[in-house]
């Protein structure tokens, strides 16, 4: 996939990037961080440390979400096993 440029829009400025990345995601992403740097804002000109902020929030955001997920999966696993030994027994006094 050959790359291409894309203009995305953020805090009403416009950036040209180029990549191999489907335009739809991009615009997205850009939606998505535009909508941070509007909430930090409050209306208030952006400004680099608004980015800045922006870009703190929503890798919180993501490192928040992924130990929710390995917290869930560690769980599932563990339920899992507790369910596996119950098979297990549970044959076990069958061939008995």
């Amino acid at each position: 996939m050959d790359a291409r440029p894309v203009q995305l829009q953020v805090a009403g400025q416009s950036y040209k990037v180029v990549s191999t990345a489907d335009e739809a995601e991009l615009v997205r992403l850009a939606e998505t961080v535009d909508a941070k740097v509007a909430e930090l804002s409050a209306g208030k000109p952006m400004s680099g440390q608004t980015l800045l902020l922006a870009a703190m929030a929503l890798a919180h955001d993501l490192e928040s979400e992924r130990a929710a997920r390995d917290d869930l999966e560690k769980r599932t696993r563990d339920m899992l096993r507790r369910v596996m030994v119950r098979i297990d027994d549970a044959l076990e006094s069958v061939d008995r």
